[in-house]
């Protein structure tokens, strides 16, 4: 009998990321066509076997590419068909590229987002696509909590969400007096808890000890508190996680610690 520990976890990861895209298209109407997923994949799939032909690389799964397809389709939104594509194509293209201490530096779905809100006018994020409701974000924090619990990055995912709950609670609820159903509605946001159990539990790109994690992950609360709540911009929580992503190779550097490398269903490691 196969146990579920044996398994990538990234293959769990791609099952609950393809039911959430299933469910938001067919379900919650994303403003997103099919056209616009498959040309998603084309040009990460392609983007990804055209590096690793050049750079002859044969130990490199394309796992962590399809997860990528799948998180940037479930962000990003655009009213053309090319900027998908090309998008996903740089966001892959930069593991190759930027490359610090011999590792890749961004989570390229967080720097996918980036790329399409700086450089495409016609791009967007719908952060209320997921909606507010309870069911919802339970499900979430469900399918979440056993990936990131599987990849034993559970501790920054914990970390994100306690750091960002009590700057909401201790400036917005006890300094300014907002009452706590608007504590609650903003945990309940799918967006949110996407981020918290998907984005920065990436283990391949965040620190990798754990004081590290802990330091990044307060560093990305704060960061997208500020830019969301006192500069009044909007998604602070992708920003936060880009630009504190440039600190990572200090805490790597102060905070010595063995590299993640993701587990095999059969044994072996590989990145």
């Amino acid at each position: 009998m196969i146990k579920i520990a044996t398994i990538d976890v990234r293959f769990w990861q791609l099952g609950i990321m393809a039911s959430l895209l299933l469910s938001g298209v067919l379900i919650r109407d994303f403003s997103l066509l099919p056209a616009q997923i498959i040309l998603t994949f084309i040009g990460g799939l392609l983007t990804q076997a055209l590096f690793l032909k050049i750079l002859k690389i044969s130990t490199s799964s394309y796992l962590s590419t399809v997860i990528t397809c799948f998180g940037l389709c479930l962000l990003l939104r655009c009213s053309n068909l090319w900027v998908h594509p090309v998008v996903i194509s740089l966001a892959i293209a930069s593991k190759f590229f930027i490359r610090p201490f011999g590792r890749h530096l961004f989570n390229p779905a967080n720097l996918g987002v980036i790329i399409g809100l700086v450089f495409f006018p016609e791009t967007w994020i719908t952060s209320g696509q997921w909606g507010a409701d309870l069911t919802t974000a339970l499900w979430m924090i469900g399918a979440g909590f056993f990936i990131a619990k599987n990849a034993q990055r559970l501790d920054i995912t914990l970390y994100f969400l306690i750091s960002y709950a009590m700057l909401f609670l201790g400036i917005r609820v006890f300094w300014y007096g907002y009452n706590l159903e608007v504590f609650l509605h903003q945990f309940q946001n799918g967006a949110l808890i996407l981020f918290a159990f998907f984005m920065i539990s990436d283990p391949m790109t965040i620190p990798h000890h754990q004081i590290g994690r802990l330091i990044h992950a307060v560093i990305v609360a704060i960061f997208a508190y500020l830019w969301q709540y006192y500069l009044y911009w909007d998604q602070g929580i992708i920003w936060g996680l880009f630009f504190a992503t440039f600190l990572v190779p200090l805490w790597n550097y102060l905070f010595p610690a063995s590299a993640y490398q993701w587990q095999s269903h059969s044994g072996n490691k590989h990145a």
